[in-house]
């Protein structure tokens, strides 16, 4: 099968870490020319919203509050280019991170803060609301936590007898091309939350979510035990980089 908090225990982080060594700078102030590029990109966000910056831009006024005391275009420039955009670096693991010479803990713990609260805003949007009357803000849920992850993950969504979404379970991790599945587990975890119908996610890292042989099989075996139990399986969901798709809409339940 094709095959992604609590991070942020509170300690003690001292946000110079991460900076070059470098000669003190007078009076503990920037120069001018770093004093200006960031009141200029905090004065076109906030004029004109996210759209107004590129990518690479964006990521900066993040680092800004990470790293204070020095110039961070070089490094919001490098992350782009090792992870590929601005939500892949938002959702790349720490380890990865870490690759990228510049990043330590105070840029980590920032990026991370941003990624929570994204996948936080989207889930508040879906939960306890009827699933199936807003299938747009779930697809933007999914998309928002799954899409781009460089490993598989494997979720559930659990509704209830008016299929209003009660749960919402990672159940498993995988490697880049594979996230085991255990059906029965599946089953025996929706009696558990009392849900009448649950609708499968999982995301495919390569960003083709066609279906697998796998991936075939096991919503098989899902479904049938599903059956067995009196559940209602009402989709599968498998979430590309920049498209989903619906086992239920291509005929595959």
């Amino acid at each position: 099968m094709h095959k992604t908090p609590d991070m942020f225990a509170e300690a003690p982080m001292d946000f110079r870490t991460d900076e070059a060594p470098a000669t003190p700078l007078p009076m503990g102030r920037l120069p001018s020319y770093i004093a200006d590029h960031r009141k200029r990109l905090r004065e076109r966000f906030m004029q004109g919203g996210a759209q107004a910056l590129p990518e690479y831009e964006l990521l900066e006024l993040i680092l800004f509050r990470a790293i204070p005391r020095r110039d961070v275009k070089p490094l919001a420039r490098a992350l782009m280019d090792k992870f590929g955009d601005f939500n892949r670096v938002l959702t790349a693991p720490p380890q990865r991170l870490q690759d990228v010479k510049g990043v330590g803990d105070a840029v980590i713990t920032e990026l991370k803060i941003i990624e929570a609260a994204a996948h936080r805003m989207a889930r508040a949007r879906v939960m306890q609301q009827h699933v199936l009357s807003g299938w747009d803000a779930l697809l933007d849920y999914c998309h928002t936590t799954m899409a781009h992850r460089e490993t598989e993950q494997f979720r559930v969504l659990f509704l209830d007898r008016k299929n209003t979404l009660i749960a919402d379970e990672e159940q498993a991790k995988g490697t880049v091309d594979h996230v085991p599945v255990y059906p029965r587990e599946v089953a025996k975890r929706a009696l558990e939350v009392n849900a009448s119908a649950l609708i499968l996610v999982h995301n495919h890292p390569s960003g083709d979510p066609t279906p697998s042989p796998a991936d075939l099989a096991m919503t098989e075996q899902i479904n049938a035990a599903c059956a067995a139990l009196g559940l209602v399986l009402h989709d599968h969901l498998i979430i590309g980089k920049s498209r989903e798709l619906s086992f239920r809409s291509e005929g595959y339940l």
